[in-house]
């Protein structure tokens, strides 16, 4: 069977598929122009091949941005490597670090406020959520952590101050990174391995479901051969 996207609004459709099963193909066609407040005659032609095409170019750019992951994956590693900025070298954001974790889930306290946060401020919510004392933290450190921040572009300075604030793309990656990490990864492993956790649940089931049926298949070849 081939597959096809069928996407209606109104008395439009857009038809995608595949042509011969070589060639992806999208149609748009507008069954009644009423629906863009466009009239029907035939000098408004221009103006219909102009939602048509906007509607073809953004039904591709949204596939091309859910199935093209170069970019976030280049991101990823970024972060995870150390990183090189005016000669000035940041060491690497690795995901799993509970330091970096903790680093981020302190500064996301920070993400409303206009007057941005300080180093002693990210001191403090760091030492709460490490479960030590602020005074085990020297400034020194904090500035550490600081200066990789805003390196690998996470927080920026504000003019003429010792504050900071988190940057667009500072904000986005440490919520993805410390709600991935705390909702999918530690808990989906804890449910997946028998070793874990006792406590039976689908995702258990369907990775014990997988490992018979892959040794059944092992033991069937090994008698074949």
């Amino acid at each position: 069977m081939i597959p096809s996207l069928h996407v209606d609004y109104k008395g439009t459709r857009i038809k995608q598929y595949h042509k011969e099963g070589q060639a992806l193909r999208t149609e748009t066609t507008i069954n009644n122009t009423r629906d863009f407040y466009i009239g029907k005659s035939l000098r408004n032609l221009p103006a219909l091949r102009e939602i048509g095409f906007q509607a073809n170019r953004r039904l591709l750019e949204t596939q091309t941005i859910t199935h093209d992951s170069i970019l976030a994956e280049e991101i990823f590693q970024q972060l995870n490597r150390p990183r090189i900025v005016d000669e000035q070298r940041a060491s690497a954001l690795r995901f799993t670090d509970p330091m970096v974790q903790a680093v981020w889930n302190a500064m996301l306290l920070f993400d409303l406020l206009p007057a941005g946060f300080s180093n002693r401020d990210l001191r403090t919510n760091l030492a709460a959520l490490l479960g030590k004392l602020v005074e085990e933290f020297t400034q020194g450190r904090m500035t550490y952590q600081l200066r990789r921040l805003r390196l690998h572009g996470l927080i920026e300075r504000i003019p003429n101050t010792h504050r900071y604030r988190l940057t667009s793309f500072g904000f986005r990656a440490a919520v993805f990174c410390t709600r991935t990490y705390a909702r999918i990864l530690r808990s989906g492993l804890g449910l997946s391995l028998p070793a874990t956790s006792s406590f039976p649940c689908s995702l258990r089931r369907s990775f014990d479901k997988l490992e018979r049926e892959v040794n059944a298949w092992v033991d069937q070849a090994k008698l074949a051969a």
